[in-house]
C-alpha cells in the first residue's frame, strides 16, 4: 500500500539523516481534505516541534499531498525547502512538477495557494504497482493532455501504447512520465506564473474544476473530470470548426480505451456549470476564458467563445 512505501521512505530518511530530526505528519487521503484545517495540521506539528527555516518539508504521496505540503513549506517562515516524492501518476506526470501549490475553497477549486518550487521531484515508477486501477487510468488524463495541446508524436505514441501502459509495462510507463515530465517542464520554464503559455496545461480543467466544485471535492477524481473536460473542450473547437469531427472521435476513443469517462454525469447540465466555469482562474471579468484545440497538438487561449456555444455543447454532452 501507499502507506507502507510510505513508511519504507521515512524509515530510509530516518537512518540516513542520522544527524536530523525526522517528524511525520500524516494527512488524510482525498480531494475533500485539500482545505485550509488540513494545512493548518502541517504548522501545528512544525511548530510545536520547533522547526526552523533550514526545515525541509518531504510531500510523500498523491497530488493532494503534494500541493498541501507545497503550499505549507511556501509559507511557513516564509519559505522553507520541500521536496515532491508523488506516488500516483496524476502527481508523478502532472501536480508534483512545475510548482503551482494550493487548497480548496468551497466555491472553488485551487483557489488559495502560491507558485513554490520543490528542490526537487523524486519519481519511483515502482508506486505505481500499489495504485488501484481506477486512481492509475485518472492519471492517463493528464498524460493524454500533453499529446493534445503540444506534442502530436506523443499522442500518436499513446493511441499505440495504450494497452502497454493499461497493463503498467515498466519500459512504457518510464518513457510516458518522461515525456509528459518534459512537456510540462518546457512550458513552465518560459511561463513560470502563468502570465502566457502555461495556461494551455488547463486544457479542459475549466470545466472539471467546475465540475469537481460542483459534485463535491472527491466524489470524482481530478483526472476523471479532467478527461470529461477535455473531451468538452473538443468539441468546443469542433463547433468552432477548429477541429474534425474525426479527430474528437479520436479522443473519445482514447478516453474509453483508458477507461475514464467521457460524459457528464447525471444530474449535471449547463445551468450548473456555466456559473462555476465563472469563477476559474482564466476568467477575465466576466468572460470565461478557455483552452482548446486549432488541430491535435496546437492548443490556443481564447475568449471569443459566447455562452451559447459552451451551453450547446455542455447540453449534448
Amino acid at each position: 500500500s501507499n502507506e507502507t512505501i510510505a513508511s519504507l521512505y521515512l524509515a530510509a530518511c530516518e537512518k540516513t539523516l542520522v544527524d536530523y530530526q525526522v517528524n511525520k505528519v500524516i494527512l488524510p487521503d482525498g480531494e475533500r481534505y485539500k482545505t485550509l484545517a488540513t494545512w493548518q495540521t502541517i504548522f501545528d506539528d512544525l511548530l510545536a516541534q520547533q522547526h526552523v527555516r533550514s526545515t525541509t518539508l518531504l510531500a510523500l504521496g498523491g497530488g493532494v499531498v503534494g500541493d498541501i505540503t507545497g503550499f505549507a513549506a511556501a509559507c511557513y517562515m516564509r519559505g522553507v525547502n520541500y521536496i515532491q516524492v508523488p506516488t500516483t501518476l496524476l502527481a508523478q506526470v502532472d501536480s508534483a512538477v512545475g510548482g503551482k501549490t494550493a487548497v480548496n475553497h468551497p466555491a472553488g477549486k485551487n483557489m488559495i495557494g502560491a507558485f513554490y518550487q520543490p528542490s526537487c521531484v523524486l519519481i519511483d515508477t515502482t508506486t505505481l504497482q500499489t495504485l488501484p486501477e481506477r486512481e492509475y487510468c485518472a492519471g492517463l488524463a493528464e498524460v493524454i493532455k500533453y499529446g493534445l495541446i503540444r506534442d502530436a508524436e506523443f499522442w500518436e505514441w499513446l493511441q499505440d501504447n495504450m494497452p502497454a501502459l493499461l497493463a503498467r509495462d515498466s519500459q512504457a510507463v518510464a518513457y510516458m512520465i518522461s515525456r509528459s515530465c518534459q512537456n510540462k517542464a518546457d512550458i513552465v520554464a518560459a511561463d513560470e506564473r502563468e502570465s502566457g503559455q502555461r495556461a494551455l496545461l488547463n486544457y479542459g480543467h475549466t470545466f472539471a474544476h467546475a465540475l469537481e466544485t460542483m459534485l463535491g471535492y472527491g466524489e470524482i477524481l481530478h483526472g476523471e473530470a479532467v478527461a470529461i473536460g477535455m473531451l468538452v473542450a473538443a468539441q468546443v473547437s469542433e463547433a468552432l470548426t477548429w477541429l474534425s469531427g474525426e479527430d474528437v472521435k479520436k479522443l473519445e476513443c482514447i478516453l474509453k480505451m483508458a477507461n475514464l469517462p467521457t460524459k457528464l454525469p447525471k444530474g449535471v447540465n449547463a445551468q450548473h456549470l456555466l456559473p462555476l466555469m465563472k469563477l476559474d482562474k482564466k476568467v477575465v471579468g466576466s468572460t470565461i476564458r478557455l483552452v482548446l484545440l486549432q488541430s491535435i497538438g496546437h492548443a490556443v487561449i481564447t475568449d471569443e467563445v459566447g455562452p451559447d456555444v459552451i451551453e450547446r455543447v455542455l447540453r449534448a454532452s
